[in-house]
Formats: structure tokens, C-alpha cells, sequence
């Protein structure tokens, strides 16, 4: 039999589960047809949680409510699972990050955010304090991950799960990019967390907030009726009220329409350069295609195909090289650089090699670019782009040329040292 979890579908606690469910392997169903406020007040479900909060989770041997606690015993159905650690003490960190991601990242971010969207009152100096409370939070989290890829060990387990679905509210409502760039090591942990295919399955699709919603009023508690004497004095009143509106003409509804229409995206910059004889799309497939004589067909391709003056070509060095002493860590770290990329797909293409067969590992790449210089909105948007040294390639140079050729085809050795790993961005 299926466990079974009443939560909406979009419930970020209920992610919880969902995502553990995933890595355990123990099968776990959503409730059919949930709806918040009308299922989780009928005599069924407050039989289960007598405070009708969400999720719960009905199981065969009686249901369990709190998102923590759920998590927890899905992880536990499966024995040696390296979801709750390896050892006591691997073990203790765990529930460490699962307290500090509810009591510090959770409990902060629906501070800042219930007021906002009208279910309490807002006070501007609650959420002052209240932000204050998470950026020092985040400030915390971002020194810790600067040295690790996961919370703790060396791969996914529940404390993870869980910090990234309480940090997944912020992300998405309400901590826009200028907010977590103060976090580069946080942003980096979310994205690369989010990406994972047990995370995406769940998560779908995680877009980062570009605004911090208004605010909205609380409701206020509905009015007395008024009595009988009450409303016929007021009666001529209204009688007045109503003819007056009569006489006021009332603007176009066209006008209104038009004035709330949104204006249209603007284009990117990029899409307005004067037409390329160079067709990326041509250079990924022939890229991607060729398996055998890569140097006869795939370089000889690109130089045939490459426009200099719709596009330009890159190298760039890691300004850090000194601190690439664990190698999965700097493999963590250039792919997160390329899922940050990801908004230049259409405009771009590059090779990111993971250089020496031990530490430290030296970071090098190759970027093509359209246009003449590196665009602006990737120079605004990805925040790693200031971590590397930024330099020009000149195709009259033979010698640079080449190093194009050899970054292009993962030449080994490449500069007198062995590849730890090359990857792709296209």
C-alpha cells in the first residue's frame, strides 16, 4: 500500500516528502482532488490532525502531521540509507541544519512574507527586524557552504531536502537576485540543489523572484449589520448619493484598458546586431555530432563557420585557483557556473576545463560569445563572471588560435598538465 500525504500540490512542506520519496524509493502519493481550506476541515482530516494544518501523512499504521517528522519516517522506511548519515555524529549535524533551516531560514522568511500578502498585520519595523534575522541566517549558511557542496558529508541527505524546500519561498516570493547575491555560495548550493534530478522532478521548473510582493492590507473583521432605524435614515442619503453618480459621466472603460495594458518585453540587445553569417545552432550540432577526426571536422568546421564581427571569442582564468583543494568541490563549483549561464543559451557557447591530477586544480575557459564584447546582461546577471580574469581572444595570433583548437577538442595534456574534467556549455 501507498503512503498517502494530504497536501497541495504546490505545498513546499509537502516537497519534503516528495523529494525524500524519491531517493528512498518508497512510494508516496498525493491525496486526490486536495483542496486547502475545504479537505483539511472535514471530519476525516481533523481526525488525522485536530489543527487541520497540512501536510499529513496517512500511513498503515496511523498518520503523522508535521512536514519535519514525515520526512523523517520516509527516510527511515529504508534501512543503510545515507539520507540520515553514516554515523552518530553525521547524524547529530543533520538534525542540527534541519532545526536551523526551520527555526532560522523558515520561521524568518513566512515572517517577512504573510504580512505581505495580507494575512497579518504589516508593521515596517517587524520586517525590518525580520530581514535583519535572515540575512544574518543566510550570512551563517553562506560561510559554511563556502567550503562545502552539501550540509553535511559528501551527498544529499535530509538536512539538505530540507533546507532547500524552506529556502524555495524566498527564492521564488520574495528574495529577488540583488537580495542573494550578498550569498553567492547560498545561491550556488539552491541552484545546484534545484537542478538535481530528484529535486527537479518535484520541483518542476524554479524561477527566482525578479520583486518582493506588495503589500496587502489584512482583512478587517466584517461590520454589524446596521439596524432597521439606522438604514431608513440613511435611505434619502443614498437616494442623493445615487443621483449624483447619475450626473458624473464615468471615464471610457477603453481608456482604462489601455492605460493598465503591460508594455511590451523589451528585445534583447543581442537579437538587434546586424544578422551573422554564423548559425550557433549549426556550430552546437556539429559540435555535438562528430565522434572521429574531431580536428578535421569539427575545428576546421568552426573556423569555416566563425564570424568575427558577430561574434567574439574569450579566455578566462579562475582569479582562485589557491582554493581549489578538493576536486569535487571545484567540479561543484564550474557547474554551477554553467547552470547560472543558462540565460545565454542562444548566445552563447563554451568549454570549461578542470586542469592537474592534483590539487590545487586550476579552472581555464573558452567563451563565444555573440557580439564584439561579452554582454551586459550576463555581466549583470551571473555573478561568477567577476571571479574570472576576462581576456580577449586575437585570431591573427596563432598561438592563441590554437589554444581555441586544443580547449575546443579537450586536448590532453593541455598546457604540459593532465584534464580532470572538461565540460560543455551549448
Amino acid at each position: 500500500m501507498a503512503l498517502v500525504l494530504h497536501a497541495g500540490k504546490t505545498n513546499k512542506n509537502g516537497f519534503k516528502t516528495l523529494i525524500v520519496a524519491e531517493y528512498t524509493g518508497v512510494e508516496v502519493e498525493l491525496a486526490e482532488n486536495f483542496e486547502m481550506g475545504v479537505s483539511n476541515k472535514t471530519p476525516e482530516f481533523i481526525k488525522m490532525n485536530p489543527i487541520r494544518k497540512v501536510p499529513v501523512l496517512e500511513t498503515p499504521d496511523g498518520p503523522i502531521f508535521e512536514s519535519n517528522a514525515i520526512a523523517r519516517y520516509v527516510t527511515r522506511l529504508k534501512a543503510d540509507n545515507p539520507l540520515h548519515g553514516s554515523s552518530l555524529i553525521e547524524y547529530g549535524h543533520i538534525e542540527q541544519w534541519i532545526d536551523f533551516a526551520t527555526l532560522e531560514i523558515d520561521a524568518n522568511t513566512l515572517r517577512w512574507y504573510i504580512p505581505r500578502i495580507g494575512r497579518a498585520v504589516f508593521l515596517p519595523p517587524v520586517e525590518e527586524a525580520v530581514i535583519a534575522a535572515l540575512k544574518r541566517a543566510l550570512g551563517a549558511l553562506n560561510t559554511h557552504l563556502a567550503s562545502n557542496t552539501y550540509l553535511v558529508g559528501h551527498s544529499v541527505t535530509l538536512a539538505d531536502i530540507v533546507m532547500i524546500c524552506n529556502l524555495y519561498l524566498g527564492f521564488t516570493q520574495l528574495m529577488t537576485k540583488s537580495f542573494t547575491s550578498e550569498f553567492p555560495h547560498v545561491e550556488r548550493y539552491f541552484w545546484t540543489m534545484v537542478n538535481q534530478p530528484n529535486f527537479h522532478k518535484v520541483l518542476g521548473e524554479v524561477k527566482q523572484t525578479e520583486s518582493v510582493p506588495p503589500v496587502q492590507s489584512a482583512k478587517k473583521p466584517a461590520q454589524p449589520k446596521e439596524s432597521a432605524k439606522s438604514k431608513a435614515k440613511d435611505e434619502p442619503k443614498k437616494e442623493a448619493k445615487r443621483e449624483v453618480e447619475k450626473e458624473t459621466p464615468k471615464p471610457k472603460e477603453e481608456a482604462v484598458e489601455e492605460e493598465e495594458a503591460p508594455k511590451p518585453k523589451p528585445k534583447n540587445p543581442l537579437d538587434l546586431l546586424p544578422p551573422s553569417k554564423m548559425v550557433l545552432d549549426d556550430w552546437k550540432r556539429l559540435y555535438s555530432n562528430t565522434k572521429t577526426n574531431f580536428r578535421e571536422v569539427a575545428i576546421k568546421g568552426f573556423w569555416d563557420m566563425y564570424d568575427p564581427e558577430g561574434y567574439s571569442l574569450w579566455f578566462c582564468d579562475y582569479k582562485y585557483n589557491e582554493e581549489n583543494t578538493v576536486s569535487f568541490v571545484t567540479l561543484n563549483k564550474v557547474s554551477g557556473f554553467l547552470q547560472r549561464m543558462d540565460l545565454a543559451r542562444k548566445y552563447a557557447f563554451g568549454k570549461m576545463l578542470v586542469i592537474g591530477s592534483e590539487p590545487p586544480f586550476k579552472v581555464k575557459g573558452l567563451w563565444l560569445f555573440r557580439g564584439p564584447e561579452i554582454p551586459k546582461f550576463i555581466l549583470d546577471e551571473v555573478y561568477d563572471m567577476e571571479l574570472y580574469d576576462w581576456r580577449k581572444v586575437d585570431i591573427s595570433d596563432e598561438e592563441q588560435k590554437e589554444r581555441v583548437n586544443q580547449m575546443i577538442e579537450d586536448h590532453e595534456p593541455f598546457e604540459g598538465e593532465s584534464l580532470l574534467d572538461a565540460k560543455c556549455f551549448k
